[in-house]
């Protein structure tokens, strides 16, 4: 379980924004933090790592006390147990794959976690090169390898698949996934894109202006309504064509193009560019827009 009560005064592109979170993330919970650029999501990471100090508040653990402002308790960040996965990877150019995950390794047996890792991630034949050498998707592999060479508690990554492309990017949502389950780690995940944050997250955490506005799955948040169903996709509404007295509405979901079958009610407010969600309801597609 995390406990946050964080204060914290923050610049911001319209001045001074004061961060106050309060929220409780279960153990093993993969949760996202959703919200607008300076809104705050990446100071929430930082404070957690221990690489920005709250004005205020506390920060709990697993029943263990990292920040509390009241008695003086900060952990330093090396005595944290938390995997931080940077943007940018963050990766040592003059080290080769192996140094860069046996670095962080504090003793023999992190030496040898990390040689499993290597395995995990399927770069072990790669291990002697160094970052240069490597495509982005490797490059963002060995950074998550790193972030769990110490077996750490806590899993943040913050906006660690933005910059890779489309097939790359649906790949490595698939090993983080993959990840969160086979360690049963806490995985706080900040990301703007929302099939991302549908296809990986439990929970969303919005954040507008230092503020949490809304707590709940990715369905709550984004949808206006609850859903059930055998299915459910995201994607980009491509066309809308009529076609009698229905509508056909084009949905591109990945690479595969989609058409379900609308009254005029249901395409009232949609629009080609629109997020949706496919989902099924008594076995025919239902489409519905995304907040």
């Amino acid at each position: 379980m995390i406990n946050l009560e964080i204060k914290k005064i923050l610049d911001s592109s319209i001045g001074k924004m004061e961060l106050d979170i309060n929220c409780h993330i279960p153990k093993g919970e993969f949760v996202t933090i959703f919200g607008s650029s300076g809104a705050g999501k990446t100071s929430v990471l930082r404070m957690i790592a221990g690489l920005m100090k709250p004005d205020a508040g506390k920060i709990e653990v697993n029943e263990k006390i990292l920040f509390d402002s009241n008695n003086g308790i900060n952990t330093k960040v090396n005595q944290r147990s938390v995997g931080y996965v940077f943007q940018d990877y963050a990766l040592f150019p003059n080290m080769t794959l192996k140094e860069n995950l046996y670095y962080a390794a504090r003793n023999e047996e992190e030496k040898r976690n990390a040689d499993k890792l290597l395995r995990v991630v399927e770069l072990e034949e790669l291990s002697d090169r160094k970052p240069d050498n490597l495509s982005g998707g490797q490059k963002q592999r060995v950074a998550i390898a790193r972030a769990l060479v110490q077996n750490p508690e806590i899993l943040l990554l913050d906006e660690p698949l933005s910059a890779l492309d489309p097939e790359m990017r649906k790949k490595l949502q698939d090993f983080i996934l993959k990840i969160h389950q086979s360690y049963q780690i806490t995985t706080i995940l900040v990301s703007h894109d929302l099939g991302e944050i549908f296809r990986l997250s439990q929970r969303v955490i919005f954040i507008d202006f230092g503020k949490i506005i809304k707590e709940g799955t990715p369905q709550e948040i984004f949808t206006d309504k609850k859903v059930s169903g055998k299915f459910k996709f995201n994607g980009s509404i491509v066309s809308i064509e009529r076609n009698d007295v229905v509508y056909i509405v084009g949905v591109l979901i990945g690479n595969n193009l989609i058409k379900v079958v609308a009254t005029r009610d249901e395409v009232d407010e949609l629009n080609v560019g629109d997020k949706v969600v496919v989902v099924s309801k008594a076995f025919n597609p239902l489409i519905i827009k995304l907040k």
